[in-house]
């Protein structure tokens, strides 16, 4: 963490005195050499973790209690590093644009006008997008790992600022991007209120915003439990309005389709990893014991973002917008694995945690495959992301189909892909606290939503192109090792996955 927050830090200062023209290759450089160093120091870590109790947990609580580094902790933070080092890489694609990356020359410049002419013509691009995306991975690192509330908060800002920019920062379609980020920046200052108000009225029934001070003062202290209740009512609000849970998930279809395609993949992979890992520690170990009150509304809520995420993908016609929907519809099946927080689990049976992290796994790396073909399909105005836009993709380029379809189906839960493996576990997490209903709707669902994902490649391989049909560029080698790299994890994570669900299960369960 440290470490890729001190490269955040010294990537400012590339900007303040290095010299424009060795800009990009000092930030890029610097990025990937940060987050390796730093992968690597989190492998070191995984293995210097020491038993606690009954084995069950791995690690210690740092920082004053703040942070705890545990298996579940160094297993997202790895997770998140890789997201982050192909995240680097696709931000680094600079042969699409005709030399320049996905990013504006200069953000103060109107869309339209001369001065963005300008800035075109002279090729020039916002470097500064690689320090706000190391400070998005510290605030990611900080907030999976967070053990109080206060470091929760901190994380979570953290986290967000960077993304509120590089939202707005997109080349072509500015406005979009600006809206997008605006729209993003107004309800994200909205749940950070919630989450407030909710750690406010939690520190007001333990007296303490550690997560082992709250579960202990829940396990002993009797009695009226309303402002207890409130509390937790609030920062779940705060953090389903992260994770895009209904019926916060306003957001996420706008903001997906009007940041930099680069920024989008990025976002939905790793924010995800980061919230859900922080919102099942906190609900796991501060409010364990409170549990019989929060998973009735943990129930609601998987249903509701199912169902709403699979019906409303049905009507979009524009690409990235239907997998805006299809990440609130995964989103609602990872609600559904946390409803094992608390079952007894016997024999093989999969816990919550490792479920919730390998479907993370699962996800993270189709959803970063996704989105990087989809900067590969274009037309003179950049990237095409209606769906008529890719009639007849198959026809014009049989390979780049032929993978987005293989991630499609993997979003729909094939078998013998990485999303049907992830999709069982989670699936199976939940039937050991017999949330059958709940599990019985998300397959459903996934019936549902299967029907939009094929649709698309119907689309690609039946349908007759509009004109001379789209384009697919030829990619550098960076996004060609970031798509090879997320099919390899799609084929190997649905066939073989036994070694990384082994490596989710040693991770074991939250220290407390």
């Amino acid at each position: 963490m440290l470490v890729v927050l001190g490269a955040a830090c010294a990537g400012v200062l590339v900007e303040a005195f290095v010299p424009r023209k060795a800009r990009f290759l000092s930030q890029v450089v610097l990025s990937l050499a940060s987050l390796a160093t730093a992968f690597g120091g989190v492998v070191y870590v995984a293995t210097q973790l020491t038993s606690r109790g009954d084995g069950k947990a791995f690690g210690t609580v740092a920082a004053e209690g703040s942070v705890a580094v545990d298996g579940p902790a160094v297993f997202a933070w790895g997770l998140i590093l890789l997201i982050a080092i192909f995240g680097v890489m696709l931000f680094a694609e600079r042969r699409l644009e005709g030399g320049v990356s996905a990013f504006a020359g200069q953000a103060a410049a109107l869309p339209g006008t001369s001065d963005e002419r300008r800035v075109s013509e002279r090729g020039l691009e916002h470097t500064e997008v690689y320090p706000l995306l190391l400070f998005a991975v510290g605030g990611m690192l900080l907030f999976a790992a967070a053990s109080d509330l206060l470091t929760l908060f901190v994380g979570l800002e953290v986290l967000s600022l960077p993304l509120y920019l590089l939202c707005g920062l997109a080349r072509r379609r500015r406005l979009l991007s600006q809206e997008a980020a605006l729209k993003y920046f107004l309800l994200g200052a909205f749940s950070s209120g919630f989450l407030l108000y909710g750690i406010a009225l939690v520190y007001g029934y333990a007296g303490t915003v550690t997560y082992a001070g709250i579960s202990e003062a829940i396990a002993n202290t009797p009695g009226d439990r309303g402002l207890l209740l409130l509390g937790i009512g609030l920062l779940a609000v705060g953090l389903f309005f992260k994770v895009g849970a209904a019926p916060f998930q306003a957001w996420t279809p706008d903001v997906y389709q009007g940041a930099p395609t680069p920024v989008t993949a990025f976002m939905a992979a790793a924010t995800k990893v980061a919230a859900f890992v922080a919102l099942l520690r906190l609900f796991d170990v501060a409010f364990g014991a409170e549990r019989w009150s929060w998973l009735p509304v943990f129930w609601v809520v998987a249903l509701l973002t199912m169902v709403l995420g699979a019906v409303l993908a049905i009507a979009q016609t524009d690409v990235k917008r239907m997998l805006a929907y299809s990440s609130i519809a995964h989103t609602g099946f990872l609600v559904t694995g946390i409803l094992g927080t608390g079952a007894v689990v016997t024999g093989d049976q999969i816990t919550t945690t490792t479920a919730v992290l390998f479907y993370l796994v699962t996800y993270g790396f189709v959803t970063l495959g996704a989105f990087a073909v989809l900067t590969l399909v274009r037309d003179d105005a950049g990237e095409v992301s209606t769906l008529a836009g890719w009639a007849g993709l198959g026809q014009r380029s049989p390979l780049v189909a032929g993978v987005f379809a293989l991630f499609l189906l993997s979003l729909a839960g094939l078998p013998l892909t990485a999303g049907f493996t992830g999709k069982w576990v989670v699936f199976a997490a939940a039937m050991t606290a017999d949330a059958w209903p709940v599990v019985v709707t998300a397959v459903l669902t996934s019936a549902l939503a299967a029907f939009f994902y094929i649709r698309v490649i119907v689309v690609m391989y039946f349908a007759q192109p509009r004109g001379e049909g789209p384009t697919v560029a030829v990619p550098g080698f960076l996004t060609t090792a970031t798509i090879a790299v997320a099919v390899a994890a799609t084929v190997a994570l649905g066939v073989v996955p036994g070694p990384v669900l082994d490596l989710a299960a040693h991770a074991g369960e939250f220290i407390r």
